[in-house]
């Protein structure tokens, strides 16, 4: 499984263990759901992990490295992380299953800008509004409360058909 114990590194098995790690904001998604881990390859006998950050401010980054780093030292592997910031995450690399996750968690996924794949409906209005549509009812009738809601990648969001509030993952 790993060169601590003298056998090869496997490799699969490193980036499974990786792919696994959850999201400290958003628990119900994994790294690899956000399109966040963006390697995980062998240096020798080391796993190199490379992630980027949704955002260059992103406070979560630090953990998300750690509890990667962790998880692999857990399985066994001697790991090294490494942040890449070039080129910069995108709301694009979310996988199909991280947007149904988001959706079924109540958050409303961002459009894909480069398959044109949409989970929510975004309509350019005057002045580059947006409109979003609801989550939990489908509506598109739905206004924006705040630019900022549980985290900074999302803005709060009311569904003006069910009344319910709802956080958007902002589109990057």
């Amino acid at each position: 499984m790993n060169a601590i114990g003298g056998e090869p590194v496997d490799l699969d098995c490193a980036i499974a263990v990786a792919a696994a790690v959850p999201d400290p904001e958003l628990p119900f998604l994994t790294v690899s759901d956000l399109g966040i881990l963006r390697a995980v390859t062998l240096d020798g006998d080391v796993v190199v992990a490379e992630v980027s950050p949704t955002y260059s401010g992103c406070p979560a980054v630090a953990v998300i490295e750690q509890a990667i780093l962790e998880a692999l030292q857990q399985a066994g592997f001697q790991v090294r992380v490494q942040r890449v910031m070039s080129p910069p995450w995108t709301t694009d690399w979310i996988t199909p299953d991280g947007r149904a996750k988001l959706l079924a968690n109540g958050i409303a996924p961002p459009s894909n800008k480069s398959t044109g794949a949409h989970a929510v409906e975004i309509k350019p209005l005057l002045f580059a509004r947006t409109s979003v549509a609801c989550p939990l009812c489908e509506s598109t009738l739905t206004q924006k409360i705040s630019e900022f809601g549980s985290t900074p990648c999302k803005a709060q969001y009311r569904c003006d058909n069910c009344g319910e509030p709802f956080d958007y993952f902002k589109c990057l």
